[in-house]
């Protein structure tokens, strides 16, 4: 019953390290899929809503995506409500991230275990590429997505238009580039 035990454990303080913040740079070929509504309800991937000093997000077994309303209009958000974002500096369809080292302290990537994440609302079509660590990045209409470590809470868009180089996603997966200072 111990070894059992101590195994579970150790397959569980395993999977916790592996499910931590990856980066991009990943070189794989993105695999994409059309989007449709969910049917099941897996667990979703957000970034810490606590004033906890760490602001990397939780990653989930499969990252969930639907559509919210903000001022800019409606956008692309994990199930949790946090709003997710593209780097102008990605290039569609390269399989690999552009944000890099210290860019993914604050832009952790939107991961999933899933080649398929579930989603509702989102028409883009979605997709993943490997990350160097080996985990799934989300991509949608074969650009990476990222959350922003300075949204703490469901709605916030802080992240809109930093450095004229990150914009929220729309459900259609257009990027939204108004001005931060335009809402």
């Amino acid at each position: 019953m111990k070894k059992h035990l101590s195994i579970g454990l150790s397959a569980f303080a395993l999977a916790a390290l592996l499910s931590g913040c990856a980066g991009g740079g990943g070189t794989t070929t993105p695999t994409t899929t059309a989007a449709a509504p969910a049917t099941s309800a897996p667990a979703a991937s957000a970034p810490a809503t606590s004033a906890a000093a760490s602001s990397a997000p939780a990653s989930a077994m499969a990252a969930e995506l639907n559509v919210a309303e903000s001022k800019l209009g409606k956008i692309v958000v994990d199930g949790k409500g946090m709003s997710v974002y593209y780097f102008t500096k990605d290039t569609k369809d390269s399989g690999t991230s552009a944000c890099t080292g210290g860019c993914l302290t604050a832009w952790p990537p939107v991961l999933t275990t899933s080649d398929a994440p579930a989603v509702e609302g989102v028409t883009g079509t979605l997709g993943t590429i490997t990350t160097p660590e080996g985990k799934k990045q989300v991509t949608i209409n074969g650009m990476p997505i990222y959350y922003f470590e300075k949204d703490k809470a469901a709605g916030d868009i802080l992240g809109q238009d930093v450095n004229k180089v990150w914009y929220l996603v729309a459900p259609s997966g257009e990027m939204i580039t108004t001005a931060a200072g335009s809402y």
